[in-house]
């Protein structure tokens, strides 16, 4: 794959599936900067690894929910750098619970990080990527924004919003030459799963046609893939990654 941007920001970068979509990225001669919200060693210890291997890497520290927070972490990108070339939005959190004790706070609190943070992040990008009539960003959304769970109400609304939302940013930045897509995977292999029993795995993985569960490597590579110039005329598009669960 070919790039022809020089930098990445990637949100909730320190651990999990952003950890690896910073170690993929890397190798293709970007600089990767690295965010986090709460665990600064963690990013410095990926930021090492990645410098070990002879990529280029940046931490950078805010909460991608807080506006001004994220605006001034993609001014300190630009004033670093001159550009951002890509974005990949994968901060995200949880809070289950059964719909009918899910209380308002509950919702939102899930809502403000994992869809207006991502709104946040796609409207900076495209008001310094049209500077350069250059640019792609990759929105993490989850195939719960596809077809509901269980006790995630709060969840897969704010991941199916992400699925319309970024369709809507594909259409006004299409013009300037920037792409937004989407991923949306399914069952992947990260700490949370590693914490099922092994008959829930087991339960699961009946479920999946390619019978196991993905890897944030799976992921990784879907999103290199649409950030290149090998998607270059991919845009507006869902990418589901979840070993044909969901087809």
């Amino acid at each position: 794959m070919t790039f022809s941007g020089k930098n990445v920001l990637i949100t909730g970068a320190a651990r999990g599936i952003g950890r690896e979509i910073a170690i993929t990225l890397s190798k293709f001669n970007l600089k990767v900067w690295i965010n986090y919200r709460s665990n600064p060693n963690a990013a410095d210890e990926l930021q090492a690894l990645i410098e070990k291997d002879g990529g280029k890497a940046a931490v950078i520290g805010f909460d991608a929910a807080d506006e001004e927070a994220f605006i001034n972490g993609i001014k300190t990108i630009i004033e670093s750098d001159g550009e951002l070339s890509y974005l990949v939005n994968n901060a995200g959190i949880t809070n289950d619970k059964l719909a009918l004790r899910m209380k308002k706070e509950d919702f939102s609190s899930v809502i403000d990080v994992n869809l207006t943070g991502v709104f946040i992040g796609c409207r900076e990008a495209l008001k310094t990527m049209s500077k350069q009539r250059f640019g792609s960003v990759v929105n993490i959304a989850s195939i719960v924004g596809e077809t509901g769970n269980v006790g995630q109400v709060n969840y897969s609304a704010s991941k199916g919003g992400v699925i319309a939302m970024t369709k809507s940013f594909a259409q006004e930045a299409a013009s300037r030459n920037i792409r937004y897509n989407t991923i949306t995977p399914g069952f992947i292999a990260t700490d949370m799963t590693d914490k099922l029993s092994d008959e829930i795995k087991t339960s699961f993985v009946e479920k999946i046609p390619l019978k196991r569960f993905g890897t944030p490597k799976d992921v990784a590579n879907a999103v290199a893939f649409l950030l290149s110039d090998n998607a270059s005329y991919i845009t507006g598009e869902t990418l589901k990654v979840n070993g044909g669960i969901y087809m």
